[in-house]
């Protein structure tokens, strides 16, 4: 074989690995009741769970708890099963927290009662939708 052949085959094989290895790293979005069940098992690594904030009647964001040096905050989280659950965050509470539409809390469970994030992914309602409804209130 050429050297310009086994070159090629080594470049190859090596995307291989990492492609493989990266897949591995992969999570999936699951419910609070799958991470305990993970973390019961002994499974500490990060899982994904989308849910959005618990609400009251008038939709008004319930369970936030802002540490005193606001470094901190935990809030109720309401995942798509159902579930709600208390989860602890170690950074200030981010900008627009209270109106994302959506939340993903990426963490585990550290404790049976408390579900930790090590990052949260938001979805805010969008600018169109919020002009679109401002119009409609304006003509009524």
């Amino acid at each position: 074989m050429k050297k310009g052949h086994i070159i090629g085959l080594g470049i190859i094989a090596i995307a291989i690995v990492i492609i493989i290895t990266s897949i591995g790293d992969a999570s999936s979005y699951e419910s609070f009741s799958t991470a305990k069940e993970m973390a019961d098992n002994g499974d500490e690594d990060p899982i994904h769970v989308v849910g959005s904030l618990k609400k009251d009647a008038v939709g008004t964001v319930t369970g936030l708890e802002v540490s005193e040096d606001k470094t901190s905050f935990t809030f109720t989280m309401v995942d798509n099963d159902g579930t709600e659950q208390q989860v602890y965050y170690n950074e200030p509470v981010p900008a627009d927290f209270v109106r994302s539409e959506q939340v993903v809390v990426i963490g585990a469970y550290k404790s049976q009662e408390m579900f930790v994030a090590d990052k949260i992914l938001m979805k805010c309602p969008s600018k169109y939708q919020d002009n679109e409804f401002r119009e409609v209130a304006a003509t009524n």
